[in-house]
């Protein structure tokens, strides 16, 4: 039986409510395959923490990271606390520092819960996201000048690499071989004549490694209109990192909330933890009332289990999440008025229980 180190992060607002369904969600699917075993260490790290001393994270927080096996993380960020201090503060340095390049969010519909899209069901809204992770938009290069002047100047500078467009888009056309063998890569190259067409340039020369997948290229906004109007058309899609991050929560959306919105971040090469995430925010006006869904949270351990090696657990977790979707209980965000516990209970209690009512 493998023992598997698992650096727990729950931060602030709901992740405090949502990151213990996750973990027991892992344990139970873990103990019904006997494969293996968690061993968790727990880290306060949050805008409660920068609020009390100055940092979201101690110094020697990364070495830290780096003895565990994988990381589940809750949610960072508080109204006290602007959102570019405590995501640069935590969770931005993790990806970065652990070169976790890889961002994969699926988008998928749950039989049980409405997509507001007419015709969004498990068949038409089935998408694989993989989004650059570490570079792009939010490599943090750039800085302010004559600040609070009448004259100031603002400088943003997205940074590209064909390193790093190579890698991701290998990953998107290994992972859209699993799948329909299709890969939709977005861009806005007819504006962004550098940066965008570099990434254009760099992903049509690793198509040519993978004869048997098609590739499509987008502009943003077409691929945005493409996800609501004909969802059908889209399997794995690859995009730089504010791309992706603005059509995932698009992705979401047709889901039925940000409450199923799951993330992992990949390190492939495994030199480092990977971390999975629930990407719905720390939702501070609802945090303490016990409403939260937790179901981002387990589709995010499941990804977890399947990135340590165990595939049956992912599994025995995934099919639990959704015979719980299709038959309740269910958070009010997807139309029910069960607790957190009580559809984290019901989680945990459908893994392994195929076939038993």
């Amino acid at each position: 039986m493998t023992a598997y180190r698992i650096a727990v992060i729950p931060g602030d607002g709901i992740g405090k409510e949502v990151v213990p369904v996750g973990l027991a969600a892992v344990r139970r699917a873990l103990e019904v395959t006997g494969s293996g075993r968690i061993e968790t260490m727990e880290f306060d790290w949050s805008c409660e923490r920068y609020l009390r001393e100055g940092s979201l994270m101690p110094t020697d927080g990364l070495t830290k990271l780096a003895e565990h096996d994988a990381i589940l993380f809750g949610a960072v960020g508080l109204p006290p606390v602007p959102d570019h201090i405590s995501l640069w503060g935590l969770l931005l340095p993790i990806r970065q520092s652990f070169d976790l390049y890889v961002n994969l969010r699926p988008v998928r519909v749950l039989d049980g819960i409405a997509s507001p899209l007419r015709h969004g069901t498990r068949e038409t809204v089935d998408m694989l996201f993989i989004r650059e992770n570490t570079e792009g938009e939010y490599a943090g290069v750039g800085g302010r000048f004559h600040q609070g002047s009448p004259d100031e100047v603002a400088l943003q500078t997205s940074v590209y690499t064909r390193r790093g467009v190579e890698r991701i888009a290998r990953f998107a056309f290994e992972r859209a071989r699993e799948r329909r063998k299709q890969v939709a890569s977005v861009t806005k190259s007819n504006a962004i004549q550098y940066t965008a067409v570099l990434w254009d340039e760099v992903v049509r020369d690793v198509a040519k490694d993978f004869p048997d997948v098609e590739l499509t290229s987008y502009l943003v906004d077409a691929a945005a209109a493409r996800m609501v109007m004909e969802p059908a058309s889209l399997d794995v899609v690859v995009a730089s990192n504010l791309y992706a991050d603005i059509l995932t929560d698009l992705g979401a959306a047709l889901q039925g909330s940000l409450g199923l919105a799951a993330s992992a971040n990949l390190d492939p090469s495994r030199r480092h933890p990977s971390l999975f995430e629930p990407v719905h925010g720390s939702a501070p006006q609802i945090a303490g009332r016990g409403i939260a869904n937790p179901m981002a949270t387990v589709w995010a351990a499941a990804l977890m289990l399947e990135h340590l090696g165990e595939r049956d657990a992912s599994a025995l977790v995934l099919r639990a999440l959704e015979r719980v979707a299709r038959e309740g209980p269910r958070t009010a965000d997807v139309g029910g008025r069960a607790s957190t516990t009580e559809v984290g209970a019901a989680i945990v209690g459908a893994i392994g229980a195929e076939g038993k009512g």
